[in-house]
């Protein structure tokens, strides 16, 4: 009885009648490989966070990928046990399987991606990127996406093939050395040599700097009012660089008003030729 059971037919795929007992041995295949997958997870886990990588991201994605891997092929041999042949199935769902494949064209990208990320480790859960003009933390790497997060506290999900493709800034690859600089312009009635001391020992007096490299004070050139310089010191954090910069900007405010040293704004003198100052004199005295 259990024998005629298992021999029930239940339908057809790729010309290949489903019974009861092959549908059954498919099923026990999945379950096995589903197990052994967990298994093979947790290995995976153990032997990262054994080699320090346990916090950047490297164990979510290596378990996603082992998963899918051992999936997919358990789903090759129950379809072959069941005497599915994968060629004819391809084959019957060809027209299906282009279309599919054009809508799946970037999620794949994606996810090749996110491979690529995992194997060169040049973008990690903690590193500040510039990606599309915008500066963000990097908080989770996914198989096919990247979270994360901006200095406004806004959350982005970044598709991988656009970290894979693009020209993407990373300030803490391999090191956190961040320049901050900033620009001032001051009178051309100013002492230069005065002018570059007060500036150097106010880049040296804001306390979060970095002592090497030395603070650079550059003379960017002579624009229409004022001569331009340009104030610049090094820091370990690179995600607080637009507060670094305000302190700086107050520190060369100060150090300058302190010197007497005007700071440059934009002006225009206008002449007038002889016959015009004698017109407008003219009416001057009529109006009066």
């Amino acid at each position: 009885m259990l024998h005629d059971f298992l021999e029930i037919e239940l339908f057809t795929l790729g010309g290949t009648p489903m019974t009861v007992g092959t549908l059954l041995t498919g099923l026990l295949i999945v379950a096995i490989a589903w197990v052994g997958s967990r298994v093979l997870q947790r290995s995976i886990r153990r032997a990262l966070e054994r080699r320090g990588r346990g916090q950047d991201g490297s164990i979510a994605v290596g378990q996603r990928l082992a998963h899918y891997l051992v999936m997919l092929v358990a789903t090759g041999i129950a379809l072959d046990t069941a005497g599915i042949e994968l060629a004819t199935l391809f084959a019957a769902g060809a027209i299906f399987a282009v279309g599919l494949g054009f809508a799946m064209q970037n999620i794949a990208q994606n996810f090749v991606s996110g491979i690529i990320l995992l194997i060169e480790r040049s973008i990690k859960p903690g590193d500040i990127l510039e990606v599309g003009g915008a500066v963000v933390k990097v908080e989770r790497l996914g198989i096919r996406s990247t979270l994360a997060r901006s200095r406004d506290e806004e959350q982005l999900i970044i598709p991988n093939a656009m970290l894979v493709q693009d020209t993407v800034k990373n300030f803490t690859l391999h090191d956190s050395l961040f320049r901050v600089r900033a620009t001032v312009g001051v009178s051309y009635a100013s002492d230069l040599e005065v002018v570059q001391d007060v500036l150097r020992r106010a880049a040296r007096a804001v306390p979060w700097r970095q002592t090497a490299p030395d603070a650079r004070i550059l003379l960017l050139g002579f624009g229409n009012s004022s001569v331009d310089y340009e104030v610049s010191v090094w820091v370990d954090d690179p995600w607080e660089a637009r507060t670094f910069l305000s302190q700086l900007n107050q520190a060369i405010w100060w150090g300058l008003r302190e010197a007497g040293v005007t700071i440059a704004f934009p002006q225009m003198d206008v002449h007038f030729d002889p016959t015009l100052n004698r017109a407008l004199q003219s009416w001057g005295g009529r109006a009066a």
